[in-house]
C-alpha cells in the first residue's frame, strides 16, 4: 500500500465511529481533524469532501460487521444453524455496537433518507446485501428440506426490522433485554420452521 492509500485508509478507519455516533450532519470537519490528528488539507487532499469520507467510513464499518457475521455463519452447515449463528452475533456483539454508536445501517438510514442521495445509495446497497444473504440461506434451507416452506423475503424483512428496532431501543432505553428477548422470539420461530 502506497503512502497516500495508507493515509486514506487511516482517515476512513478513524472517522468511521465518529460518523456512526454523530451522523453525517452532526459530524464537523473539526471532528475529523481531532480524531485523525490531521489537518483539513490532509483530509481534503485524500477526499474531495466530507460526503466522500462519510461514504467510505460507512462502507468500512459495515464491511467489518458483515465479515464477522459471515465468519459465524460459515462455521455451520444447516440453514437453521446459520440463522441462529446470525442471531448469536447480535446477542454477543450488541455491547460493541452500542459503544460504537449503534448499527451503522440504522444510523446511516436515518441520517440519509431525506437528502443525502449518495449516502442513501450506500446504505440501500448494504441493506440489500444483508437481505439477499438471509433470503438465500432460507431458500437453500427450504430446498434441502431443512426448513418448512415460508416466504423468505417477508420473514427476512421481519428479522431485520426486529433486530434494528431492538438495537435502537437498547441504545435509547439502556435495556439489553429488549434485544435479547426479541432475538429469543426469533430463535423460537426458527425452531418451529426447522425440519429435523
Amino acid at each position: 500500500m502506497i503512502k497516500s492509500e495508507k493515509t486514506r485508509q487511516f482517515i476512513i478507519e478513524k472517522t468511521a465511529i465518529v460518523f456512526n455516533k454523530k451522523g453525517y450532519t452532526g459530524t464537523y470537519l473539526s471532528d475529523l481533524t481531532n480524531v485523525t490528528g490531521l489537518t483539513k488539507g490532509s483530509i481534503y487532499g485524500n477526499f474531495k469532501d466530507k460526503n466522500e469520507v462519510a461514504i467510505e467510513a460507512f462502507r468500512f464499518i459495515y464491511k467489518q460487521r458483515a465479515k464477522k457475521i459471515a465468519f459465524n455463519i460459515r462455521k455451520v452447515e444447516r440453514a437453521d444453524q446459520k440463522l441462529l449463528a446470525f442471531f448469536t452475533f447480535f446477542k454477543t456483539e450488541y455491547p460493541q455496537f452500542c459503544e460504537a454508536g449503534g448499527c451503522p445501517i440504522l444510523n446511516t438510514s436515518i441520517d440519509s433518507d431525506d437528502g443525502n442521495e449518495a449516502l442513501k445509495k450506500e446504505v440501500t446497497k448494504a441493506l440489500e446485501h444483508w437481505k439477499t444473504g438471509l433470503v438465500d440461506i432460507i431458500n437453500q434451507g427450504i430446498q434441502k428440506s431443512e426448513l418448512k416452506e415460508i416466504n423468505a423475503e417477508n420473514f427476512v424483512f421481519k428479522i431485520i426490522a426486529i433486530i434494528e428496532g431492538s438495537i435502537m431501543m437498547v441504545k435509547i432505553l439502556n435495556n439489553p433485554n429488549i434485544l435479547l428477548e426479541n432475538i429469543k422470539s426469533l430463535e423460537n420461530e426458527i425452531k418451529e420452521l426447522t425440519i429435523n
